[in-house]
């Protein structure tokens, strides 16, 4: 839970910061700031694999066959929604950010896969530990 609250606050950091570009970011290292100069819309969805991933493992699942959905669960991909769009919203009060609907696409797109991801994880764990599968 405290992996998802940071990860929540970084996104709404890094969402809110007065440039968009993270030149002014001296702690981060120099490839991590060219590469998110030149993919601007594709940085949004990395925090939100993660987001995603720990959506997924903090919920629980003890019948894996009863499992009715493919992908993630529906409740993930609000959480993901919620998060990107509150996180969008607040770059109208800030006054050189503009939100962007791409960020908003590629925030939930990353929490489907991140979401994804825990859940075939889960899945094959499930798979291979068990002999019951």
């Amino acid at each position: 839970m405290i992996l998802f609250l940071g990860c929540t606050a970084a996104i709404f950091y890094y969402s809110w910061l007065p440039s968009s570009n993270l030149r002014t970011e001296s702690y981060l290292p120099q490839i991590i700031i060219d590469w998110t100069s030149e993919y601007l819309n594709l940085r949004t969805a990395v925090p939100f694999l993660a987001l995603g991933y720990l959506c997924e493992v903090l919920q629980d699942v003890t019948d894996y066959k009863a499992i009715k959905y493919f992908f993630v669960r529906p409740q993930t991909v609000i959480i993901c929604a919620v998060i990107v769009c509150l996180a969008e919203a607040g770059q109208f009060f800030i006054s050189d950010r503009h939100p962007d609907f791409m960020d908003i696409f590629f925030g939930i797109a990353g929490g489907i896969c991140g979401g994804t991801a825990a859940l075939s994880f889960k899945k094959l764990n499930h798979y291979f530990l068990n002999k019951n599968a």
